[in-house]
């Protein structure tokens, strides 16, 4: 959650961090995976103690939960851009910055589109995906009364036929009739635009992504095992983050690859992140296992010390709270871009002369942004903290005042003492 804030918000210096940066794959393999482990506790006992029906119904309801939040989402942020632009000093144009024109250009055909989820914008395209996947949880909870083996067949052929548009270049053209038949696993991002901007499709294939959320699904419901903690393997993990660095972002930008970005052009289909690229699926594999590894059996090194505790505390509310903090921070991410817009275009650009940044106007602006995050990552916290509040139902229990009024009862098997 804190790493989806950094990455969607514009202009964050901090983004150069994020895990994206630096591998394959990136925050949103975390938070799928995540979402499948979640899920498995969330649904995986409704199924087994009410039957299928009644968990695909339960499955169903958290369905139409994330529909609105998606569509009320999207209103909100479209709503807030408007608002923003309103505001004469701000330097940018926020509703082109998320290519909103189509929308408020065509809102009859564009608002069919947004409600039927064949208009999806690329920033707001998590959800879609995830809703997506939520509804095949049912499907596999049939599956798994056939055997582990049929779950795990029909998950990687659901990849396979996700991804076998990509293979072309390598000399597959045999597989171009079967691509064509499987089109209807591309689903339209802009199908009411005029032709031919009507053929971009959802960023996020949940076709393709079911692949990494079904492996923590399983994983969590123990149908496939955790892995040993083998030093051959954690090498093995490890060489393979480490060795993924020089074709990353870091590399190709940062460094001046050539070699890298010529291969990451080459080999796309390996890590496109739309069809979730096999590539993406094993450095996360090796990112994850590595991290399993660290924080010890069952977490237990992330109970060390008396602070420590506390910051895992806080982090674990957070992801407890996954669906309004992520809401919060779509939002919160587009105000916190604005501050950084009027930020440097009112102080830093102003004040930055021909020889570049001065040292004192650099500490300034280290220490602008970082206020600037920590109040998002605050933001994102009190909110976890507060929806947490609110699912307890405070309103259902006995006010403090009528406590104190009421005596306590005395036991009666307590005896003279007690009274």
């Amino acid at each position: 959650m804190f790493i989806i804030l950094l990455a969607h918000t514009p202009g964050n210096p901090w983004t150069r961090w994020i895990p994206a940066r630096w591998g394959f794959s990136d925050a949103t393999e975390i938070f799928v995976f995540c979402s499948g482990m979640a899920s498995a506790i969330a649904f995986g006992a409704v199924f087994e103690r009410h039957g299928l029906a009644m968990g695909a119904v339960r499955t169903a309801h958290r369905v139409w939960q994330v529909y609105w939040a998606h569509i009320g989402m999207f209103m909100v942020i479209a709503m807030s851009m408007i608002m923003l632009n309103a505001i004469e000093f701000l330097p940018r144009d926020y509703v082109g910055q998320l290519n909103l024109y189509p929308f408020f250009e065509n809102p009859i055909e564009q608002l069919i589109g947004l409600m039927t989820l064949t208009y999806v914008p690329n920033y707001f395209d998590i959800l879609p995906m995830y809703l997506a996947i939520l509804a095949m949880i049912p499907l596999v909870m049939a599956l798994k009364k056939i055997g582990t083996w049929a779950v795990i067949v029909a998950v990687l052929t659901l990849w396979c036929a996700a991804n076998v548009g990509r293979y072309f270049d390598l000399g597959f053209a045999f597989l171009e009739p079967l691509a064509v038949r499987l089109e209807f696993l591309h689903l339209p991002a802009q199908l009411w635009f005029e032709p031919p901007n009507n053929t971009r499709e959802w960023f996020f294939n949940p076709f393709a992504w079911q692949l990494v959320f079904f492996t923590g699904f399983c994983l969590m419901k123990g149908w496939i095992p955790a892995p040993p903690v083998n030093r051959y393997l954690l090498v093995i993990a490890a060489a393979v983050v480490v060795l993924a660095v020089p074709f990353s972002n870091v590399g190709v930008r940062e460094f001046g690859l050539d070699s890298a970005r010529n291969w990451r052009i080459d080999h796309q289909y390996l890590i496109i992140k739309t069809d979730f690229g096999l590539f993406r699926y094993l450095h996360f594999l090796a990112l994850a296992y590595v991290a399993w590894v660290m924080v010890g059996p069952k977490g237990a090194r992330l109970n060390i010390g008396t602070v420590w505790p506390r910051v895992v505390a806080v982090i674990r509310k957070v992801g407890q709270q996954s669906l309004a903090v992520f809401l919060t921070s779509m939002l919160l991410a587009r105000f916190l871009g604005a501050a950084f817009d009027v930020w440097r275009e009112f102080y830093i650009n102003p004040g930055t002369g021909e020889d570049g940044m001065s040292s004192s106007l650099w500490v300034q602006d280290v220490l602008f942004v970082a206020l600037v995050n920590i109040t998002g990552f605050a933001i994102l916290i009190a909110t976890a903290y507060f929806v947490g509040w609110i699912k307890r139902n405070p309103w259902k229990a006995e006010p403090a005042e009528k406590k104190l009024r009421e005596p306590e009862p005395v036991s009666v098997l307590a005896g003279e003492n007690a009274a």
